[in-house]
């Protein structure tokens, strides 16, 4: 079996040696008789869900370069567990299994896949309450009278006041802008500007 190893320290923490991870998974790796195809090593957090060499070890592993991959910690793959979800997912998609060598994770046996499927349900638990936590926030803002969504463009306004003054009618306006004839009106009424008609 060939495997790829993976190591991630902190950036922010000077102390830490990727060394002391990789001399472990090599030694995982030999007693198993794994094939060592690359070492990949980040110094970044685990929070960020993209890190250069774990990217080029997910590129290698859709090009079915490798088995499986061998990292201490789950941790050291993502802190998010749907982060670490999508991830998993793509792995057994590509039926590359994940071993952590300080944990009794394996997904290529049947104790990982349970746990696999236990991961599965925090994320879900997770994305649940980040929704939750959206639609809570959006209703207190709009409760606070906050105006949501993206700030109108001022140029687009200035040239919809400058038509406007022009002669041109609301429907006009919006036909030569995309716009709607009620996004038009809400513009002009935001520049301080009262329609003169409503066609």
């Amino acid at each position: 079996m060939k495997a790829a190893l993976y190591a991630r320290v902190s950036r922010a923490d000077n102390d830490q040696d990727p060394e002391n991870q990789l001399l472990k998974l090599r030694e995982y790796a030999r007693n198993r008789g794994f094939e060592v195809f690359a070492e990949y090593v980040d110094h970044a957090s685990g929070a960020l869900p993209s890190r250069p060499q774990l990217d080029k070890m997910l590129s290698d592993a859709r090009g079915h370069r490798f088995n499986a991959i061998i990292a201490v910690k789950l941790d050291r793959m993502g802190r998010s567990a749907l982060n670490l979800l999508g991830m998993l997912e793509e792995l057994d998609r590509l039926r590359v299994g994940l071993i952590c060598t300080d944990q009794a994770f394996d997904t290529t046996g049947p104790e990982g896949k349970l746990l696999f499927t236990v991961l599965s349900g925090v994320a879900e638990f997770e994305r649940e309450l980040i929704r939750e936590r959206t639609r809570d926030g959006l209703a207190r803002a709009k409760a606070q009278g906050k105006r949501l969504g993206r700030p109108p463009n001022p140029a687009r306004t200035e040239e919809i006041v400058r038509m406007r003054q022009e002669g041109l009618s609301l429907r006009q306006i919006g036909e030569q802008l995309g716009l709607s004839h009620q996004g038009v009106k809400q513009r002009l009424r935001r520049a301080g500007l009262q329609k003169r008609d409503a066609n």
